[in-house]
């Protein structure tokens, strides 16, 4: 039985690339808005109430109207935007990170999609946390660098109409949306450090936390294993070798893709905790077709660039 399904903010560039993923699925037929009735508040209050699955593609503050116009308790809804993250009665979309999660989404009508940038980190600390391989109490660094789709159309607008832009520190003014979510979800007692940044590629995503080992800290090599072990039984995260080279690429033209790849590197005395995704993918559009699959009883790789 074909399921209906309502992306609201389809025209954005995440609601876009979901819109273009499920357009062949069978499993679900798209309610879709024409050009006047997108920003009709009666058209759009009927589409979120007649659709079985809903996922939102909007900024916060819309994304919290949006939900609330929902007045069934059969509406599923995944919300991309960070405005239910870490609100009660939300169900954290990353089925990954911990165990359980995947069982949580699958029971929930309402699912809040990872940030990107959290995606990387939650997927690197989380599981070692909950080990104990490193203490809650570490204070801790985040120092990551996105392309420039991850910041909607001003950004893609910006990069592309100024042109020199080659990297875009930001959020130095600290209270970066992401920080409640990345503490929250983490285990961690403190909040950590974040230091974002933007480069001159469209899509893709690095994230690293680098440590100075203490005496309570486990090995490079025991928390790779620990990842490795967490994460053997899903398909969309990956836990990599070193390259020979020594180093870690994010190219411009890096096809898309839903995985998210991890890697540690370290001695005795330093430790760098590596993710490698795609903004798009695993970091937006991917991450809300996995929850649409679990939410709707499906293999949660159907559509995915595994």
């Amino acid at each position: 039985m074909t399921a209906t399904l309502f992306i609201d903010g389809a025209v954005g560039t995440t609601g876009l690339e979901i819109a273009q993923r499920l357009q062949e699925r069978s499993e679900f037929t798209q309610i879709t808005l024409s050009e006047d009735k997108r920003k009709d508040e009666s058209a759009r209050r009927a589409a979120l109430n007649d659709a079985d699955y809903v996922i939102l593609c909007l900024p916060d503050d819309a994304a919290i109207s949006a939900a609330a116009m929902v007045e069934n308790p059969r509406t599923k809804i995944i919300d991309a935007s960070s405005a239910h993250r870490t609100a009660e009665g939300w169900s954290y979309g990353f089925p990954e990170f911990r165990k359980g999660q995947r069982n949580s989404i699958a029971a929930s009508n309402r699912i809040s999609n990872p940030g990107c940038y959290p995606t990387g980190f939650l997927g690197l600390i989380a599981p070692l946390i909950a080990g104990g391989l490193i203490p809650a109490d570490t204070p801790i660094t985040c120092n990551a660098v996105s392309g420039y789709s991850g910041g909607g159309k001003a950004l893609i607008n910006r990069f592309q109409d100024e042109g020199d832009i080659g990297f875009r520190a930001y959020g130095l003014q600290m209270g970066h949306k992401h920080v409640p979510e990345m503490t929250r979800y983490s285990g961690l007692e403190n909040a950590p450090l974040f230091a974002p940044s933007v480069i001159d590629a469209f899509r893709g995503m690095f994230v690293e936390i680098p440590l100075i080992r203490t005496a309570q800290m486990a090995s490079a090599q025991d928390m790779r294993d620990c990842l490795a072990a967490h994460y053997a039984e899903g398909k969309m995260v990956r836990i990599a070798a070193l390259p020979d080279s020594g180093e870690l690429l994010l190219r411009d033209k890096d096809d898309a893709s839903d995985a998210l790849t991890l890697y540690v590197a370290g001695d005795d005395s330093h430790i760098r905790l590596i993710a490698m995704l795609d903004n798009l993918g695993k970091g937006a559009s991917g991450a809300a077709v996995q929850n649409l699959n679990i939410a709707a009883g499906l293999d949660e790789t159907l559509g995915l660039r595994i």
